[in-house]
């Protein structure tokens, strides 16, 4: 597409002035005329002798990181080239994923005949997710400045946000853990039936019998078995309910960005610690399921999905997503619900589900508390109208309270906790029973 600049229009728009001397001058119409029939050739000329953007003319590759963090912004090199023998003026205006801002400012670009260069640029990421996108409006400007090529460079960029650590003090707190560990504080050690050797020792009516030792017998030439230590790598499993109790917002933010981080928060602890970690999301159904692994791999693929996950207003299928839990995971885990409850009888399925867990599994059930309605319920009323008020709040705060009551006598742990201290109470949570040899 051809078009005028900025420029050709004022030159136009000082030229219409001879049409106004045309009341008096009569000669004055017709120079008008002719002056616009040159400044339009002018600037059809000069738009043809601009670059063309493409392939053929003017292109840009994007360099950009494989993922970025929420929180942190990222540098972006955009490396232009001009392959035609006239210099390149360009207005370029950037279309973004919108998890990373969306259309950009415009903003120009010079670039020599046949000849390169480098433009870097600052991201900053808006929301977790994964997008595909990207392209560039770009006006390539005449020599003359009256005329201008205007084109699209598709440059499709799949961009992924991962949602931040963000709690520093967590991380000391895992670094101090894993010093204290190091320098002495002797672990827990449990005998039973893992497969880490522990020791050895005489053989006794009801040891069995595929752990004898039959080299150690021989040299000692009396029964000797061998003797395990339960295994110190556990399983952890997060287990997100993206259903509609999830939609909620406290103070503006998303309940599911709290549980994202809390999870996130686990994950990384329960990895520093060398323990197995896994996840699954659901809803009405099961939307993502992550098997227990190790280390940096299990990180990583953990780190994926929750950069994706979103909460849906929808019933969730208790049932159906414990039933698939339960066949997908066999190995005994420490299984942490993030999800909420209203009521007893709204959460009976839940409540039902997540006690069902014990005793193969060890269930942590993390619930959301609203700061607003606890506020609100240790207020002081100063109307009827917030008397009222006061009162359902306080009934459903006490029916919530039962609900999670009776998973604590269930034998669930229940942690009940402000959307803010969620990933510090959960990673205190773990320590603790990592430390007492729960799992």
């Amino acid at each position: 597409m051809i078009l005028c600049t900025r420029r050709a229009l004022w030159i136009g728009a000082a030229l219409s002035g001879l049409g106004l001397a045309g009341l008096l001058v009569p000669w004055a119409l017709d120079a008008m005329l002719m002056a616009d029939a040159v400044l339009l050739s002018a600037i059809l000329f000069d738009a043809l002798r601009a670059p063309t953007p493409g392939v053929n003319g003017v292109s840009v590759v994007r360099d950009a990181p494989p993922a970025l963090t929420l929180g942190h912004s990222a540098e972006i090199h955009y490396r232009w080239w001009n392959s035609a023998p006239r210099r390149a003026r360009l207005q370029v205006r950037e279309v973004r994923p919108e998890i990373v801002g969306g259309l950009g400012a415009p903003r120009g670009v010079r670039i020599g005949p046949r000849s390169g260069m480098v433009e870097i640029t600052t991201v900053h990421p808006v929301h977790r997710g994964r997008e595909t996108a990207g392209g560039f409006a770009v006006d390539s400007i005449g020599p003359l400045g009256l005329g201008k090529r205007r084109g699209r460079i598709d440059v499709p960029w799949e961009v992924r946000v991962y949602p931040a650590l963000g709690v520093r003090r967590l991380k000391a707190s895992v670094a101090q853990a894993l010093r204290r560990r190091e320098l002495g504080r002797r672990p827990l050690r449990r005998l039973g039936e893992g497969r880490l050797f522990e020791s050895l020792r005489e053989w006794v009516p009801g040891d069995d019998p595929r752990h004898v030792d039959w080299k150690a017998t021989a040299r000692r030439r009396k029964m000797i078995t061998r003797q395990f230590e339960a295994e110190r790598r556990q399983q952890v499993l997060l287990v997100l309910d993206a259903g509609r109790l999830l939609t909620a917002e406290v103070a503006g933010t998303g309940r599911m960005e709290y549980v994202v981080q809390a999870a996130l928060a686990l994950a990384y602890t329960a990895v520093q610690h060398d323990d197995n970690i896994g996840l699954m999301v659901f809803a009405d159904g099961v939307q993502h399921f992550v098997g227990p692994q190790r280390g940096r791999v299990g990180l990583k693929r953990v780190l994926d999905v929750l950069a994706e996950v979103s909460a849906r207003l929808v019933e969730p299928d208790y049932p159906g997503a414990f039933r698939y839990l339960a066949v997908r995971n066999r190995k005994r885990a420490l299984t942490v619900v993030f999800t909420d409850v209203v009521d007893r009888f709204a959460s009976e399925a839940l409540v039902a589900n997540v006690a069902r867990l014990r005793p193969r599994h060890l269930p942590v059930a993390v619930t959301l508390r609203n700061p607003e309605l606890d506020a609100l319920a240790a207020g002081r009323p100063a109307t009827l109208e917030d008397a009222y008020r006061k009162g359902a709040v306080e009934n459903f705060l006490q029916a919530r309270e039962e609900a999670l009551g009776h998973m604590r006598r269930a034998g669930v742990v229940v942690l009940d906790v402000p959307p803010v201290r969620a990933a510090e109470v959960v990673v205190r949570q773990y320590l603790d029973l990592k430390r007492r040899g729960r799992l």
